[in-house]
């Protein structure tokens, strides 16, 4: 199996835009990213993990049928590492550069707004374009602002969206359908799935509590992570991925996580390691009741001797399908500043579930060479996907 590697690396989330910025803010485990925000849910100020920096606008003629922020956070993850993809471009030709994004939102915000206006006026606004509502709109727009002609897609499979895209653009270079493949996950605060979470009764009025006997359910935020992958050395190693789909139910888990279990062996045994070489765990951690028991219950069948791990969505919100690429990224900032993510929650471990070992702030890898780190994500509908990444050897 040939080897590939994640040479760039282009960020934005509520932690701040750009590796150096988000790299500080993640490590220092600060908790500035999520604030209250009215004006979503009627009646309710949820903390959310909103992107507070400026975002680019969409350039050129673009502008006329790609312009939502989903794009346009996509754009600002882009601009990061555009260098390293045009430089991929140049060498490798327009159609041997796929696209692989995960997303669930799009623009389903500005159409929510044309919804409304229609309903309102009984005629759509002269800016509404149903394609911001289509979940291929992010993959294309970036193939089409990159001038690409390679492999273009998007999954959606909820909060594994984003791991799923690295896993699915590893096996494009496998195959030799493309030589580079800009993958990664998007997805923006929007009404539609913030109401949705809220009549669950799965958000938490203050800020999210993973694995507490106090926890209350998840924070929702947003964010744009985005690598080049290749076949080409470089500093961070794709080392090994798994996925499952367990199907137990539309949206809780399996009380056991036999399909979290599935697919954490399944990335142990393509990367040929043992539970005890990995150095670090980021867990999926969404602090609702059903999720962390049966995260806790995978994690500690999965690791009988511990593992350092954390939840880093009290930083961030969960940033549902950009959360698997997000969280890739967090380790990925981790193999090259040789740190980890603290979790900050109230301490109160929960007695009914598994102890688990997590990172405090100022944690930092062991010295020694070479390090392995993983990252799961869990979903509705018994999506499971999980990714280790490693010092290139």
């Amino acid at each position: 199996m040939n080897a590939t590697f994640l040479n760039a690396l282009g960020v934005v989330c509520a932690l701040g835009a750009g590796k150096d910025a988000v790299a500080e803010a993640l490590f220092a485990g600060e908790e500035h990213g999520l604030q209250a925000e009215s004006g979503w849910i009627p009646g309710h100020a949820p903390p959310l993990g909103a992107v507070r920096t400026p975002l680019p606008g969409i350039p050129g003629a673009l502008a006329a049928s790609r312009d939502n922020r989903c794009n346009r956070l996509l754009l600002a993850a882009a601009q990061e590492i555009e260098t390293d993809l045009r430089a991929a471009i140049a060498r490798h030709g327009d159609a041997r550069v796929g696209v692989v994004l995960g997303t669930s939102t799009g623009g389903i915000e500005e159409a929510t707004h044309g919804l409304a206006a229609y309903r309102r006026d009984q005629a759509w606004p002269a800016d509404y374009r149903y394609a911001h509502q289509e979940l291929a709109g992010p993959a294309e727009f970036l193939a089409e602002w990159l001038e690409l002609a390679g492999p273009c897609y998007t999954i959606s499979t909820a909060c594994t969206a984003g791991a799923r895209a690295l896993i699915s653009a590893q096996r494009l270079l496998q195959a030799g359908l493309c030589d580079a493949v800009i993958c990664g996950g998007v997805d923006t605060l929007a009404r539609l799935p913030l109401n949705g979470f809220h009549a669950l009764g799965a958000m938490d009025p203050a800020r999210c509590n993973p694995f507490s006997r106090e926890r209350r359910g998840i924070n929702i935020g947003e964010a744009a992570a985005l690598f080049l992958m290749t076949r080409e050395h470089g500093p961070v190693q794709l080392l090994g991925a798994g996925s499952s789909s367990d199907a137990y139910h539309m949206s809780s888990p399996d009380p056991e996580g036999l399909g979290a279990r599935q697919a954490m062996h399944a990335a142990l045994a393509q990367a040929g390691l043992e539970p005890t070489q990995i150095d670090y765990l980021n867990l999926h951690g969404t602090a609702t009741t059903h999720n962390d028991a049966m995260e806790a219950q995978a994690v500690a069948a999965v690791f009988p001797l511990g593992v350092p791990c954390s939840s880093t969505k009290p930083l961030t919100g969960h940033t549902l399908a950009a959360a698997g690429a997000l969280e890739a990224a967090f380790c990925w900032l981790s193999l090259r500043n040789g740190r980890l993510p603290p979790q900050p929650w109230d301490g109160l471990a929960d007695p009914e579930l598994p102890a688990l070992r997590f990172v405090e702030i100022g944690a930092r890898l062991p010295d020694g060479q070479p390090h392995r780190l993983m990252s799961s994500s869990f979903a509705f509908g018994g999506n499971n996907a999980c990714l280790i990444l490693g010092d290139a050897a």
